[in-house]
């Protein structure tokens, strides 16, 4: 695993995962961090157009193909057939950082916090099943909840127990 902390945010489908994910990207990045993410999608997705000299590329039968530009790159790695890669292996990957976020990984060992959402309220609560769990973000009132709970727009508040909980330290400025 990755030297760099990593903190996830986990919740169902809806609960505002992604939202959270990119304030707190915002919210560190503010703080002078340098933050990288990770998102898993449990669906096919595809970050290339047809027609796209990158997607034809792929097309074509490349297991790897990198777009670059003066402004940013993007390496597609195309898994064809091979199992999904590891969590872990992902992390290697990245460049250095102060800060990995993860949206999703329900199941992945690193500490997190659940998303959640009025609309999601009767698909039930990940935390009890989960020790990895540290905490609830939520837009409805938590009476039952045992874990520290924030204001799913709290996210100066995560931010804190995120930066607390993962040891880091604010840049100088």
């Amino acid at each position: 695993m990755t030297k760099t902390p990593v903190f996830g945010i986990t919740g169902w489908k809806n609960s505002g995962k992604t939202q959270l994910v990119t304030s707190l990207v915002g919210e560190f990045t503010a703080r002078g961090f340098k933050v990288s993410t990770v998102k898993h999608a449990h669906h096919n997705f595809d970050i290339d157009r047809p027609g796209a000299d990158s997607y034809r590329h792929r097309e074509a039968g490349a297991s790897e193909v990198a777009l670059v530009s003066g402004r940013r790159w993007a390496l597609m790695h195309e898994l064809r057939g091979e199992e999904e890669p590891p969590l872990d292996e992902i992390l290697s990957r990245l460049a250095p950082c102060d800060l990995i976020l993860i949206e999703g990984y329900k199941r992945e060992n690193h500490a997190k916090i659940e998303a959640r959402r009025t609309e999601t309220r009767d698909r039930g609560r990940l935390a009890p099943a989960d020790p990895n769990i540290l905490a609830v973000a939520a837009d409805h009132a938590q009476p039952d909840e045992t874990l520290p709970v924030f204001d799913l727009n709290d996210v100066s508040s995560m931010a804190d127990f995120i930066e607390s909980h993962s040891g880091l330290k604010r840049p100088a400025t």
